[in-house]
């Protein structure tokens, strides 16, 4: 396998309430922030354990809201080795001040809007008219834009790309797709379409792959589905650790059994490669 591996999609989290107070998006925090919150210092030591070398760790929505301090100067103390991707709110006042801080003062690499989760039903602001000035320079800038959502809400993202067609984004959980059908697995197909868009990115999670590994095919057969529409170079892996339960090792290894018959270059894009090319900064230290 690829030696370098890289997750984008972990969360760390902050014991210190009183430097990092909690102020979770919609009021609730989730219920795996609660019973397996993880620090900087925890998920260093796995990614050391488990083989990861690089990271961009994903700001905790449900824990911090858009308040990335905590996931700020955890970058600061390990430039190189992990990378920020900032939660921010695209309807804000003053949400362009807002991106210039994280990203530009702050060192942050990427954005990340939470439109839905385990707390918090769709939301329906995506392409709000209010929300242009902030995928404007998103896409002027080259910042990636994670977005959270459910299929359900792809048209709303539609509209944006349509406006900014050169918006770079990263698809999260491939839109929450639940992959338990068996190929050529048309639950996704809304998504499929994204593909000619060449700034959409798919990020396959452990949902992903877990999901699809109940299927006939097996997560396997779901990467080349999703290589076959998007190629490799457009998909990259994300933990979702500590909110998927299992050890950092146990969710990678899912990943490895996952690209074992890919060919190289295609399992070396999806472990590590595009991620590399989404986060520069990642990309420069590897170097």
């Amino acid at each position: 396998m690829d030696p370098m591996v890289v997750d984008i999609h972990p969360h760390i989290i902050s014991t210190d309430t009183d430097t990092y107070p909690m102020n979770p998006l919609g009021g609730k925090r989730s219920k795996w922030s609660e019973a397996r919150a993880a620090t900087w210092e925890q998920y260093a030591a796995a990614m050391t354990e488990a083989g990861v070398r690089k990271a961009a760790v994903v700001q905790s929505s449900t824990t911090y809201g858009h308040d990335n301090s905590y996931l700020a100067d955890c970058v600061d103390t390990a430039p190189g080795r992990i990378t920020g991707v900032c939660s921010v709110g695209f309807m804000d006042d003053g949400v362009l001040d807002t991106m210039r801080y994280w990203i530009g003062e702050r060192g942050m690499s990427g954005l990340r809007l939470f439109t839905t989760g385990s707390t918090m039903a769709q939301s329906d602001w995506l392409n709000d008219e209010k929300t242009k000035p902030a995928w404007a320079w998103a896409a002027d800038n080259g910042v990636p834009v994670c977005v959270q959502l459910r299929v359900g809400a792809l048209p709303m993202l539609r509209s944006v790309l349509r406006q900014f067609p050169d918006l770079r984004v990263v698809i999260d959980h491939v839109a929450m797709s639940d992959f338990v059908e068996g190929p050529p697995y048309r639950v996704a197909e809304p998504v499929y379409a994204f593909a000619e868009f060449p700034g959409v990115h798919l990020k396959v999670t452990t949902r992903t792959l877990r999901t699809g590994g109940q299927s006939a095919g097996g997560a396997g057969a779901v990467l080349r589905e999703l290589i076959g529409h998007f190629g490799s170079d457009r998909l990259a892996w994300g933990s979702n650790w500590p909110a998927s339960e299992g050890t950092l090792g146990d969710l990678l290894g899912l990943l490895d059994d996952a690209v074992r018959d890919l060919p190289a270059a295609d399992a070396a894009n999806i472990r590590g490669g595009t991620a590399l090319r989404l986060y520069p900064r990642l990309r420069e230290e590897a170097a």
